[in-house]
Parts: C-alpha cells; structure tokens; sequence
C-alpha cells in the first residue's frame, strides 16, 4: 500500500467512525431537531463514499503534470454547502440568506475545482474568484446570519452557533493555503503531504463539527431539564 493509499484508509476509518457516532447522536436530539440533526451525519457520510472511490483510485484526472482529485472536489461540493446550510438553519436565518450562504458556498468549490484543472496564471484567477465567493460566506455567518442567531436564540444557543461558525471557518481556511503551497499552486508541497494534510482537515472538519454540534444540543437540553426541575422544585 504507497503512502497516499495509507492516507486515504485512515481518512476513511475516520469518517465511518464519525459517521456511526453521529447516527447513534440521532437517538439523543429531541425530535423537533432531529430533521436538522441529519444533515451532520449526512457530511461525514458523503466522505465515506468519497474515501472509497479515493482508496479505489478512481475520480482522478491529470492537469497541467498534477493529479487532481475530482472525488474530492465533489464530495466539497455537496458537504460544505451543507455545513453553512445547518448554521443558517440553526441560526433562523432568513431564506435568502440561507440561499445566498448555500450558493456562494458551492461557487468557492467550483473556481477552486476550475483553477485546480488549469494552467497558471488563468488558476490563479480562478482561485481568487473562490477566494471572494468564501470571503462573501464569512461576511455573512459573521453579520447577517450572526445577527439572526442573536435575535432568535437564547444565549447558550447563540454561543454553540458561534462555536460552530468559528470552528469550521478558522479550518476551512487552511484549505487555499494547502491549496497554494500544493501542486495546483506553487508546488512546494508534495502530492502525499497534500493528501496527508487535506485527509485530516477533512475528518477534522467534517466530524469535528458534527460533534460538537451534538455535545452542544445535548447539553442544552440538559441544562433545559436541569431548569425545569428547579422550577418544579421551587414551586
């Protein structure tokens, strides 16, 4: 098994484990959040399917005398718009905030994908027109979906959305510097330190934030039984 391999069964052992986790994690939402509640186990679950098509070799292309994942790009496609479409349901977001999150969301993968398959400098302007379409989702997880979990939530829920938010931004962020250092960009990084880095920011991200979902609802409704019972107590 080359190294690259390796990675790749370790990614997908993470993400199956993550996967199960979360979907044992469905038994402990209440109901009324269990519909949400899906999505997280829908993102690490959608990288299951993407680690095997990687561990299996296929999805791949040559671009300009580099390897490009297409598997991977996919599986970002469908998951990180998912990510941003839980924190704006979360949040009580307004639909066409949500819409504008989804979309812009989607656009950072697609110029990331076009610039990964061509040659500099198109690439890199690509890359840039990814680069402004996150900068766009930051603005508004940071203001206008920010503003709607104030609004909406109590301050325990505000604080697990905001949570959320700065975990997956702050690590999505390490993707374009992977993606310059790698080479698509400069070249500076190997193609099995890529996919090292890349396979752990992967399950960091994808499983990372779904627990931390989880441990945060469950403690809300922890802390919500504990106050009933004080209440009852009181009375």
């Amino acid at each position: 098994m080359d190294t690259i391999t390796t990675w790749f069964t370790l990614g997908l052992l993470g993400e199956l484990l993550g996967t199960a986790v979360l979907a044992y994690g469905y038994t402990l939402v209440p109901e009324s959040d269990r519909r949400r509640y899906l999505l997280l186990v829908a993102i690490p679950g959608i990288a299951v399917v993407a680690y095997v098509l990687l561990f299996l070799g296929i999805g791949t292309i040559q671009s300009d005398g580099h390897t490009v994942y297409v598997v991977r790009y996919v599986d970002w496609l469908l998951t990180t718009p998912i990510n941003v479409l839980y924190l704006g349901l979360l949040a009580h977001a307004s639909r066409q905030d949500i819409g504008t999150l989804v979309g812009l969301q989607a656009l950072t993968i697609v110029f990331g994908f076009a610039g990964a398959v061509t040659a500099s400098p198109l690439s890199y302007g690509l890359f840039a027109l990814g680069g402004a379409a996150f900068a766009g989702v930051v603005y508004l997880l940071y203001r206008d979906v920010a503003a709607a979990a104030t609004a909406s939530l109590s301050d325990l829920e505000a604080g697990l959305y905001r949570t959320l938010r700065n975990f997956v931004v702050v690590l999505w962020l390490v993707y374009p510097v992977v993606w310059l250092l790698s080479r698509a960009g400069i070249g500076i990084m190997d193609v099995e330190t890529t996919a090292l880095v890349i396979t752990y920011l992967d399950v960091v991200t994808k499983v990372g934030f779904g627990l931390i979902a989880l441990y945060g609802r469950t403690t809300l409704v922890s802390v919500g039984e504990t106050d009933a019972g004080s209440a009852i107590a009181d009375d």
